[in-house]
């Protein structure tokens, strides 16, 4: 089992293990040896004020263990994942902690494909990270991150561009939610020349990043306030990003949220309508909501679900040959044109549905109707496995018993964080909530902070 990799990395508060000097030390040299003879290694990162010392620390124990480094800068993480594997380097790492607040950092790793580690991979580097930390190989004094290659975020602009050519802003009014995160460099620029003829508008907010600033009452954390942007600038489309721009979240003409599960229903009967959905399947997650699945079906869509993590939902895509796959949260993948969620080019390629079909988002996602469903967070001190725990165990069976088909029960450790995540989804919105608080009231009580 992984002590350091957690479903989207190693995340931890910045300065404190495992984000502390001697550790991000170790594991640049464990990745540097991991890769093999002299290997090119590109970093990027987000907005985070620690991300500088991070990459330096990084940077100098992926030197000591023989790789030569290059930067990105502040980028997002599906760019690095693309310029990775375009530019033929033999790793890419995202120094972010994606939507958690500015004290927390990460660090990502992306192989030569530009895909995430598989957990096999992770397991053989955190042997070797633990192998340094114990021969106590200290990181030197003083550290400078590598230079920023400025040509990096171009090629990464183009790349979107090229994937909907064609489409046209004329007419609408976008607005635009950076989440004072790495959107906050790529997207002012990629909406510029996407509007180029001037005949569309786009409001941009929450790109103004401090250090600290970062996901803060904006972003895909709360899209409600984009939603708001939406009414108050009576624009056609919201759009909000994450910290790191791997998910995107939208707002229909009403100012009315769409989350990644309306996505997936849009994006999935467009592929359908052109031939494109391979074995006519999307792969979602324990996550996405009853509606979603009922939706699809009635298209003739059959969907699958993979456990909560886009890598994972990249793995079922690969091993069933689907097309199309993402989360709820706003992690969507197109086979054949990410190898990651992409904010960015999910926002390009949904503005393109929209123009092609000549509706409104909400008239194309109208019949998705979404069973009630509430997610309950419940801090935890550590993460031990419910079935051994009899007062959880016994809330839960109590919820499977009750709702059995008309709802569903889901309850899981976040990957990213000390938490527990209750969800229960039902048709009546009473038993729902009655058995998300008895289920979150019981881990709260055995293992809550």
């Amino acid at each position: 089992m992984k002590k350091l990799f957690g479903t989207d990395g190693i995340r931890a508060v910045a300065g404190q293990s495992p984000l502390d000097a001697p550790t991000i030390y170790a594991i640049g040299l464990a990745l540097a040896h991991h890769l093999g003879a002299s290997p090119r290694v590109l970093l990027g990162m987000d907005t985070r004020e620690s991300g500088d010392w991070i990459a330096a620390t990084l940077a100098a124990g992926l030197t000591a263990g023989g790789a030569s480094v290059e930067s990105a800068g502040v980028i997002t993480t599906p760019a690095i994942a693309f310029l990775t594997h375009t530019h033929g380097f033999s790793a890419g790492i995202v120094i972010s902690a994606s939507h958690n607040p500015w004290q927390d950092n990460g660090i990502k790793v992306f192989g030569p494909d530009g895909y995430k580690l598989p957990d096999s991979t992770e397991l053989a580097i955190e042997a070797e990270i633990f192998r340094q930390l114990a021969a106590s190989t200290a990181p030197p004094t003083q550290t400078i991150p590598p230079e920023v290659n400025e040509a990096d975020r171009a090629d990464y602009i183009r790349f979107l561009l090229a994937a909907v050519p064609g489409l046209s802003l004329d007419g609408k009014c976008i607005v635009i939610d950076c989440a004072n995160g790495a959107s906050s460099t790529v997207a002012p620029q990629l909406f510029a020349e996407l509007n180029g003829n001037g005949g569309g508008e786009v409001i941009i907010t929450h790109a103004s990043p401090d250090g600290r600033n970062i996901n803060e009452h904006c972003g895909a954390l709360h899209p409600e306030i984009v939603a708001a942007a939406v009414t108050h600038h009576k624009a056609s489309l919201g759009i909000t990003f994450d910290g790191d721009a791997d998910r995107a979240l939208f707002a229909d003409e009403h100012g009315r949220v769409v989350n990644g599960d309306a996505v997936l229903l849009l994006a999935a009967r467009d592929l359908q309508a052109r031939g494109l959905l391979a074995n006519a399947t999307v792969v979602a997650t324990t996550m996405s909501n009853m509606g979603l699945e009922a939706a699809l079906k009635r298209s003739g869509i059959q969907m699958l679900r993979a456990a909560v993590g886009d890598k994972y939902v990249i793995e079922q895509m690969i091993a069933t040959g689907a097309a199309l796959g993402g989360e709820q949260s706003g992690h969507i993948i197109f086979t054949g044109r990410s190898t990651t969620g992409d904010g960015l080019l999910t926002a390009l390629l949904l503005l393109d549905i929209v123009h092609r079909s000549g509706r409104s988002l909400s008239e194309l996602i109208a019949d998705l109707k979404v069973f009630p469903q509430v997610i309950v967070n419940v801090k935890v001190r550590e993460k031990k496995p419910f079935d051994g725990i009899p007062t959880v165990a016994a809330a839960i069976a109590e919820a499977e018993q009750a709702l059995s088909d008309s709802g569903r029960v889901v309850i899981r450790y976040s990957g990213t964080e000390a938490l527990c995540r209750v969800m229960i989804e039902a048709e009546s919105e009473s038993l729902m909530r009655h058995h998300a608080d008895t289920i979150a009231n019981a881990i709260r009580a055995e293992l809550g902070i």
